[in-house]
């Protein structure tokens, strides 16, 4: 089975966390769509907060990333319609939705969101991975997602990826489920 670029998974990491794994070029943010309304009109990365349904986009460019204002945002602190994210950008959407960009990994056009803010994503992850091409997994702080315990870092490949998928090695192990 080959994802689509729309597509998203959950991938839950043994002794780690749960992260939600975008495989698109373009991430809409938001509020959750209202129930009875067809996906394609609710947001990639539902947000629990005051925020509209589609309230920003965020861009795979080349080797970088865009963010841009559907409704009210900032970034740094500045309110922008349009900007370039680094790592350690922080985003703030609406008022008080708050989630820090990271890009750690040279190498690799995969980038995080985390929530730095009490609200919550759905379905519940403690990070957003925008995967590109390889995502890295392992201890060091230069890892996609740091994985203190694993003994060394392993590269997931997008082509790779299958739903309902469970992988395991020495001193690791993580599952993969797609998000209906």
């Amino acid at each position: 089975m080959t994802l689509t670029a729309d597509e998203r998974l959950m991938l839950w990491i043994d002794a780690v966390g749960a992260y939600q794994v975008c495989l698109g070029e373009s991430v809409v943010l938001g509020q959750p769509a209202p129930d009875g309304e067809p996906r394609h009109r609710g947001p990639d990365v539902a947000i629990l907060g005051d925020l509209h349904t589609r309230h920003a986009r965020i861009k795979r460019d080349g080797e970088g990333y865009l963010i841009e204002a559907i409704h009210p945002l900032a970034v740094d602190g500045r309110s922008v319609s349009m900007a370039a994210l680094s790592d350690g950008s922080e985003i703030t959407l609406g008022r008080n939705v708050r989630l820090r960009f990271r890009r750690p990994h040279a190498l690799s056009g995969t980038a995080r969101l985390e929530p730095l803010s009490r609200h919550r994503i759905v379905p519940t992850a403690d990070a957003v991975l925008l995967m590109a091409e390889t995502c890295v997994l392992g201890p060091k702080p230069t890892s996609h997602v740091v994985c203190h315990p694993w003994p060394e870092q392993i590269v997931l490949h997008r082509r790779d990826l299958k739903p309902n998928a469970r992988i395991e090695g020495e001193g690791y192990s993580l599952t993969i489920e797609q998000i209906v």
